[in-house]
């Protein structure tokens, strides 16, 4: 395990439902442990999503997932983007801005590389007009961004 491994607790038995889940959309993705309970439900699942190591708690209903923590996922192009958007956003209501949550109520945020150009580029009307853009979508549309800070 590394020094710092992000720790994402479930409501009991929802962890290694989770983890397999998340494992079979992302690549270079794999569940590295499972420690069981004498029940056979596992009790913590460590796995990595391409590459970067996170553990998971079966820890029963205590605490839910916010906003103030969320997985950034950052896409190539639209394709990564829809990719990412239909396996992952699970709840309506909670769509924003690239923004979405699984149906365990992890937020994630699906974003094209190309955003930054839009939304922070160096003409400040032009990014403006990219952020305006930006906050009235939930899936990012990076066509519609791009026309946005075109001004089109």
């Amino acid at each position: 395990m590394k020094k710092v491994t992000p720790f994402l607790w479930y409501d009991d038995p929802q962890a290694e439902e989770a983890v397999n889940f998340y494992v079979s959309i992302f690549k270079n993705s794999k569940v590295l442990s499972v420690n069981r309970k004498p029940d056979g439900n596992a009790w913590t699942v460590s796995f990595e999503l391409d590459g970067v190591e996170y553990m998971a708690l079966n820890g029963g209903p205590m605490f839910k997932f916010t906003e103030a923590f969320s997985m950034y996922v950052n896409c190539e192009d639209q394709d990564e983007v829809d990719y990412f958007w239909s396996k992952l956003s699970a709840i309506p209501e909670a769509e924003s801005c690239g923004w979405c949550k699984d149906k365990w109520g992890l937020s994630w945020q699906i974003v094209p590389k190309q955003l930054g150009d839009y939304i922070g580029g160096p003409d400040p009307v032009k990014a403006e007009r990219g952020m305006q853009a930006m906050l009235q979508m939930r899936k990012l549309i990076i066509a519609d961004l791009k026309k946005a800070y075109d001004g089109e």
